[in-house]
Formats: C-alpha cells, structure tokens, sequence
C-alpha cells in the first residue's frame, strides 16, 4: 500500500491519458512494493512528520529564482520555528536550498548554482515531459518545471527522500505536474523512449558499468530528446581514467572517474549524438558543506586538510562536468 501522505493520484490520471498508459497500470503497485515498511524502519516517523505539516495556501510560488513557496507574511516567526523543528524529521536534507514562508533550508549543497551552470545549455523546456534520474528530493525537478517542461518525473530508490519531496510538494500545490518515484532506473521499462529530456546529476560514478547506465539513459529518451549528464571527471587525455581502489572523499560506491574525453567517447560508443562538455568547475566547500540541516560531515572533512587540491585518501579533488547530447 502506497501511504496517503504520498498523493500519486494527479500522476497516475495524467499517465492513464498519456502514451505511458502501460507504465501507469504497473506503476502503483512497483511504487508499494519500493515503500513497503519492513525495508524503512523509520517510515512511521516520516510520515508522521508529513502529517503534522500545517495546510496553508501559499498563496504564490517561484520556481524560476529559487524554490520560493508562500508569502513570509503567512507565518509569524512562532510558526516558522514550528515548521523548522516538524521538518528537522526529516534531516538530513541534502539538496536545495528551499524558502518556505520565509523559513530558508540550507541544505547541504547550493544545488541552485549546478542549476545555473546547466540552464543555459539545455534545449528549452517548454512543453517537454522531463525524466531526473536520481533526483534526491527533487530541487533540480522544481526548476526543471519552473523553466516551463509540461511534466516531471524524478526518480530515486531513496525513501526519505521521496518524503522530503512531498513535504515540499504539500506547500507548493499538489496537483502541480511534478513527482518523484521511489524507484532506480534498474525500475524503468526497457526501450521506453517517452521522455524529452533526461538529467542524470551526480549518478555515473555510482554505477558498477557506466557503459550499462549511458545506454539506459539513451534508452529512455525519445528519438531527438536531449541527455543532460553531469558527473565527476579527472584532467587527462581520453585514454585516462580513476578507478578508486577503496573509498574516493570517504564515499565507498565510487566505481569510474573518467576524463572528459573518454566519457564523450564512451557517450559516442552508446550512439548519442554530438555530446558535448559544456561546463567544468571544481567543487568548492562553499558549495557543498556541513548546515543546520545537514549536520554530518560534507566537503571540507573529505580533503585532505594539507592540500585541498586532493580528497583524504590522496585523489584528485572533486572535479565536475556537464555535459549534454541528443538521442538519434
């Protein structure tokens, strides 16, 4: 059973009168059986938290400068300190920053500037049915719509993210054209090609074959439909590539860093069209760090404290590249 504090019902309509008809029969029960309880000891307590979430008209929302909900006249400091303290179960929050009612969630990382790095290479969004594929709880996808796409549809097989996603979407509007699923792209139909534009942010270095998840992610596209990738690279030529024998910045499911030049290869290799870097940057602690939200340990205790240019166990610092292609 899906809980009903995770309201699909807009999704699932909209699916029954779309091409994706197919997907939506089978969606509801995929979705339970992902958010089944035995395999979230603390789900009660998230849910527990959605619904102590006061219901308030917002009365305005932007999505184009930010993730803005409701007007900070709508909520006395009182209530904003209630609102903080009920959304604390849900830490930590790794992706935003969101401002609700005045209240501002600093999360872990300042996802808004990979936002402005991205946004001005992307196929315009109007009208298009985009798929973020390990979306977190969901920060890009509110901007993805804010650019104007029709429909958005994240996915990530974490459930307290999918919470932290619904927490926001109470306040937002819930029947606004954006969800996220509990799911992993291993959970999408194979050849499926419905989408216009598909974002993997963040997700090629945790996956076991990243030849295997390029050839996913193209194959979920329709034909002429736009790859955005963002992911860790290192400097080299296109024969260069990390493989991290143990951990890289304390993570221990870091399998490839390649050049830009290999993946641009590797995107070729799996018949995307004219891929492309667009953007390089390194990450900086200002970007990512330890907040009020995020309480754990984040950047700063991931470099070596003698030299910032590598990650504690001697790698290159985090390096990250965007980059996009077309389907054929």
């Amino acid at each position: 059973m899906i809980p009903p504090s995770l309201d699909y019902g807009p999704l699932f309509c909209w699916l029954e009168e779309s091409d994706l008809h197919d997907w939506g029969i089978e969606l509801p029960e995929l979705i339970a059986h992902q958010l089944r309880r035995e395999r979230w000891g603390d789900m009660p307590e998230w849910e527990e938290t959605l619904k102590r979430l006061p219901e308030i008209d917002p009365l305005h929302i932007d999505l184009s400068n930010g993730v803005q909900i409701g007007d900070i006249s709508l909520m006395d400091k009182g209530r904003r300190l209630a609102l903080q303290a009920t959304l604390m179960g849900l830490h930590p929050w790794r992706k935003g920053p969101y401002n609700l009612f005045g209240m501002h969630l600093d999360t872990e990382w300042r996802s808004d500037w990979k936002w402005d790095r991205v946004l001005p290479h992307l196929a315009p969004l109007e009208g298009r049915t985009v798929l973020d594929v390990g979306c977190g709880n969901g920060y890009h996808g509110w901007r993805m719509l804010g650019a104007g796409a029709e429909r958005v549809i994240g996915i990530d097989p974490s459930a307290k993210f999918v919470f932290q996603f619904y927490a926001i979407k109470q306040f937002a509007g819930k029947q606004l054209p954006i969800d996220v699923l509990p799911l992993g792209i291993e959970h999408m139909p194979k050849n499926m090609a419905a989408f216009d534009s598909v974002f993997s942010m963040g997700i090629l270095y945790h996956r076991r074959s990243p030849m295997d998840h390029l050839r996913e992610l193209r194959q979920l596209l329709k034909p002429g439909g736009q790859l955005v990738l963002e992911t860790l690279v290192i400097e080299g030529d296109e024969n260069q590539l990390l493989v991290p024998e143990d951990r890289y910045a304390k993570m221990p499911n870091v399998w490839f860093l390649p050049t830009p030049n290999m993946l641009i290869n590797w995107m070729k290799k799996n018949g995307l069209k004219n891929p492309r870097m667009v953007d390089i940057s390194t990450t900086s602690i200002e970007e990512q760090r330890s907040t009020d939200w995020m309480k754990f340990e984040s950047l700063k205790d991931f470099l070596d404290p003698e030299d910032p240019t590598k990650t504690v166990e001697g790698h290159p610092a985090p390096i990250r590249a965007v980059f996009v292609a077309e389907a054929p």
